[in-house]
This record gives structure tokens, sequence and C-alpha cells, in this order.
């Protein structure tokens, strides 16, 4: 079937003297329809369908900007094209003000023209062909790349690079890559999952050379922050990951600058682990060796293993002598009335030398996702639950406390997140005992069974400087977008679960986390 032309409408009170590029438009494949008077304009706008408009701005009778205001009452997305003789600041501004989409000063030749049509007819085609070329580039350097002994620099920015372009992608659906994207994803995973295998017990250890994990985020991040005159503000998003935080950081640009740096977060990639791991400044089986009192024992829920996160901090300070010009201030954010409240009363907070505020609301939205149809629905993949975020983010109370933040003097903002979390699509069995805990991503228990081709098996937990749990316990954690399911009513949970975004395991957008630093503008 021969494609479609585009149909251009062209609007000019002196339209014979603009023949020759309307012949050099049709000859180049365009539909090109005249009309020599806003009225007839319009008229033509209401009986026809344009893909451009091509618009005189000194015309008889209806002028040009009286004609744009009709034709955006009539069909507000057909991209115009003002066409005029006079470049005067406040025309411009009028013609800007009607949202035109461009214009062009007489007199115009052909390949003005023809650019513009490019540019608004098939910029999008044209941008599609490129982006797809430039992202078979980007996959084959990735796949070089991981052919050779990496570094974990080389993870970050592996993660870094595919992020980005997932998000670029976002925009062209059309092109059909999200397959493509998902098995870029798991691949990068597979290997991923093997690097932290062979590395991480001699990070954790022997000091070998290695990123920063969880529980050095606040002597590098916070601490040095504090020896300035300045109010600090440690937010930490739980559950937060890097493509979250991308399209939370471009609705920021306009208020702080921003630097970007990454950190590992710890095994397992879990809040009772990860986030008591950031304000202790330790590894699990420190906090359950020197602090006995605040490691409480039980399932690791929110509640019951994230109560002393305050105190937690307060030690840390101790033990690194810092003396704080006032007390600590410490806030949880659970729900959206409480996060009202504190935003009404943010521009208070900056009198504090220190003010760390955990932000819940990605965790809670991943959880509630795992059980709730509707908002499997509304964000069933990677790419709408970026969207999600964004519409989140641009009406929160979070986002509205960093705009009253930015309009504060001498006030430094450091964010991070204690752990990401993946789209969970493969199912691993496990077996255990009545004892052993109910995490889809990781589990700990006494007679725990797994396939070790899906799990890292950890048979001490000091190891991994996980707590021992005054017992013999193992752990198992989940590589890639494994999840775990019990035989009991296997296929059951197996496709309850299936496509549930989740935590506590080895993935790259689990463990490969951002810091980020801004200051208002």
């Amino acid at each position: 079937m021969e494609k479609a032309k585009n149909k251009i409408l062209w609007v000019d009170d002196e339209i014979e003297l603009l023949r020759s590029n309307i012949l050099f438009l049709e000859d180049k494949g365009y539909s090109v329809d005249k009309a020599t008077n806003g009225e007839d304009a319009v008229t033509m706008v209401r009986d026809k369908n344009y893909d451009l408009i091509f618009l005189d701005e000194m015309m008889a009778g209806m002028g040009g900007l009286k004609t744009l205001a009709s034709i955006k009452e009539i069909k507000p997305n057909i991209p115009v094209v003002m066409v005029t003789k006079n470049e005067t600041e406040t025309l411009m501004e009028d013609a800007i003000g009607a949202k035109i989409s461009d214009y062009l000063v007489k007199p115009v030749n052909p390949n003005q023209i023809l650019l513009v049509c490019k540019k608004f007819l098939e910029g999008k085609r044209l941008q599609s062909q490129t982006l797809s070329r430039d992202y078979i580039q980007e996959l084959n350097k990735i796949n070089t790349l991981m052919m050779e002994p990496l570094v974990y620099s080389d993870w970050i920015k592996i993660n870094s690079d595919l992020t980005e372009w997932e998000i670029e992608l976002d925009e062209h659906p059309e092109l059909g890559l999200k397959e493509t994207v998902l098995a870029t994803r798991r691949e990068c995973n597979a290997e991923f999952s093997r690097f932290i295998e062979r590395n991480y017990i001699e990070w954790i250890h022997f000091k070998k050379e290695g990123p920063l994990f969880s529980n050095q985020i606040v002597e590098n991040y916070v601490i040095p922050e504090l020896e300035t005159s300045k109010s600090v503000f440690f937010f930490v998003i739980d559950c937060m990951r890097f493509d979250q935080w991308l399209i939370m950081e471009k609705m920021l640009y306009d208020y702080f600058k921003i630097r970007r740096e990454f950190y590992f977060g710890i095994l397992p990639s879990a809040t009772p682990y990860a986030r008591n791991s950031i304000f202790s400044g330790l590894f699990p089986s420190e906090i359950e060796k020197y602090y006995p009192d605040l490691f409480t024992k039980g399932e690791d829920d929110e509640n019951s293993k994230n109560k002393y996160e305050k105190e937690f901090l307060q030690k840390l300070l101790e033990r690194k002598k810092i003396k704080l010009r006032n007390d600590l201030r410490y806030v949880k954010i659970l729900d959206a009335e409480f996060g009202r409240g504190v935003e009404s009363k943010i521009s208070g907070y900056v009198t504090t030398h220190l003010n760390a505020i955990v932000v819940n609301f990605i965790d809670m939205l991943v959880h509630s996702r795992s059980d709730n149809a509707i908002l499997k629905e509304i964000a069933p993949d990677e790419s709408a639950f970026r969207s999600l975020t964004a519409s989140w983010f641009e009406h929160s109370s979070l986002f509205s406390m960093f705009k009253i933040l930015s309009s504060q003097k001498d006030v430094k903002i450091i964010i991070t997140t204690d752990h990401g979390s993946i789209r969970c699509l493969r199912g691993a069995k496990v077996l255990g005992d009545r004892e052993t805990s109910t995490n889809l991503r990781y589990k700990y228990g006494r007679n725990l069974k797994a396939d070790e081709r899906q799990v890292i098996y950890i048979r001490n937990p000091l190891d991994y400087k996980l707590p021992k749990r005054g017992g013999i316990v193992n752990y198992i954690i989940t590589k890639e977008d494994f999840y775990f399911v019990y035989p009991t009513d296997y296929h059951y949970y197996l496709n309850h679960y299936r496509n549930t975004f989740q935590h506590g395991g080895i993935s790259m957008e689990e463990l490969i986390l951002p810091v980020i630093v801004m200051e208002p503008l």
C-alpha cells in the first residue's frame, strides 16, 4: 500500500508569489492545499485534517494571529509555522504566547521550508531511526565490555548507560525494542550476580578495592557537610531505583545544582538490613554485636526492624566525635497527610543542624502493586512504573519540600535510598521449615534448600556480615529476576507474584544506588 502523503495547508493572501515553493514541496511528495485568507483557512481546518500549516502573519481581513487563535480552538495540536516580514519582539512574544510551533522570516527559500517540514512531519521517524541505530551500537559496546574482566565502576557505568537509554526509549514505543531492553537487562544481571558473588566477601572483609557500601554513606556524604555552617538535610527515599531518581531529577534542575554519585547496597537489599546499615554506619552483624538491645528479633518488617534509626544515627555521630549545634531531627514520612504536615513546617527546619528524613512512599507503592490489580494495570512494566513515579513526585509533599528548601540560604541536601527493586519474572522453588522468613527475594532459616544456580547460599552469615540470630541460621538470596515460591500451591503463587516489583536480591536495579548532593541555585 502506498504511504499517505503528509497534508500541508499554506495560508497567504499573496499565495501566487509562493508558487515555486509550493511546487517544490509537491515535488518532494507533500500534498499542499492553499488558502488566501484567514476565514477560508479556518473553514478548511474544520473540514479537513492537516499535518502542518504555514500561516502568513500580515493578511487583509482576519490577520495571522487571529487566524491562529481560531485554528487552535478547532484543532489545538496542529503545528503552525508563522511566516512573517516582521521580526519585532512584541510580535514574536504574541505569536509564541498563541502557541506557534515555529516561525520563518520572508523571503523564505525552499531549503528552509523543507527543513521545517522534515522537523514536524518526519522528525519522529528520523529520530527513531537514529535512536535505534545508536542503541544497537550501545548494546554491542556493552557485550564487548562484558567479555573483559570488570571492576565495580564498570558496572556503575553499564547500569547508568542502560538506564538512560531505557528512559530515552520510553519516548519511542514504536521502535518495538521493549523485549530487547528486557533481554539486555537480564544478560547484564546474570553477569552482575556472578560479579557480586565473586567479590562481595573480599570487599567487606579484606578492604579489596571496591565501592562504597550502605554503612559508609553518612561518613562520606553527610558528616563532611556538618563541618560547615550549613543546615544539612539527609533524605532517604526507601526503595528508589536509579531510573526513578532520574525521572525526579528532571523536575529539580530549575531549583538546584545537582551532583550525582553511586554506591553499592549491602546484602540482602532489603530495608531492615540496608537502612539500618546506613544510619548506624555498621554492617548488620556489627549491629547485632555492638547494639544487641537495639537489634530487635522477630520478623523482618518495617515496624519491628527499623524502630531505632534515630538512635543508630546518634551513636554513629558520637563514634565519629561529631557535635551538632542542636538536637538531631529525625522524621519518617509514612503517609501523604503526615508528609503535608512536614511540608508546612520544613522552612523552620533550617535552624536544625542535621535533619534526617525517611520517605516511604515508593516502597509502599511497590508493595501495594504486588497485591493490587489496578496498580498492576496502571504500571505493568518498568516504563509505566517510571511514569507513575513521575506523577506521584510532581504532586508530592517531597517535591514541595525541595522547592521550599531551594529558596533557603545555607542549605545542603543529600538524597539517597536504601535499595532499589526489580520486576520479578522467574520463580525459584524453595524448601524451608516453619521458622523460615517470608521474604520473596531472600530468606533465612535452618533448613533452606534452593537451586544454587538461582541463589547465593550463605552457610556462615558472618561471611557476609549478616546477623547469626542466636543460632545456626543460613541465608539464601536470589539472583537476577528470580523470586521464591514454595512447592505448596506452587503454580498459584508462581502466577500471583510473577511480574511484581520486589527487593532483597542481587540485581543492578537493587544494588547500584544513587547518592545525590544538591545546593540551591
